[in-house]
């Protein structure tokens, strides 16, 4: 059901008729916790029509960071969740504190720079919500690490496409 689905929403946003918004849309949900990764729709989008290279990379990061910010909600929402939980419970009971916890704390939303990293990315998003760091530096940070993202991914599929990375394929 899952991948009919995903198969239909991708299909009605089918890249030359929609561009931008289907862009905006798979960026947006490859942000959240969806297994997809959007940037086969912004190398499409760019490679049917490079002058839309820079309102794409825009578009891009503005779905993905949003998506991140729907991640950083949810996490924030489950960490209210959890807390009302131990409140319940036995003051003497705590939360474990695993050292990824630490790290994050002690790096503060400057970790949220990674959350353009494959896998662990988006879960990062999810744990500063959980951690309550401040929405605002969160969001600059995951804006600047995607943008940053698929500005060089997106070069280096064109350069590579283009026959500029031949010593890439010759290994």
């Amino acid at each position: 059901m899952w991948e009919s689905w995903m198969d239909g929403l991708l299909a009605a946003l089918a890249l030359p008729e929609y561009g931008l918004s289907t862009v905006f849309v798979v960026a947006l949900l490859s942000a959240t916790l969806l297994p997809m990764g959007s940037e086969p729709a912004v190398f499409g989008l760019v490679q049917l029509n490079p002058a839309l290279f820079w309102p794409t990379m825009a578009v891009a990061t503005l779905g993905n960071t949003l998506g991140g910010v729907i991640s950083w909600w949810m996490g924030g929402l489950a960490g209210r969740a959890v807390e009302q939980r131990m409140a319940r419970k036995a003051p003497s009971e705590s939360p474990p504190n695993p050292r990824a916890l630490r790290w994050l704390q002690r790096f503060g939303p400057k970790a949220c720079f990674l959350s353009f990293l494959p896998v662990v990315g988006d879960p990062l998003c999810v744990v500063a919500g959980w951690l309550r760091m401040p929405l605002g530096p969160c969001v600059l940070y995951m804006a600047v690490g995607k943008f940053l993202r698929y500005v060089v991914m997106t070069w280096l599929l064109m350069h590579a496409a283009h026959g500029g990375m031949q010593w890439w394929r010759a290994l």
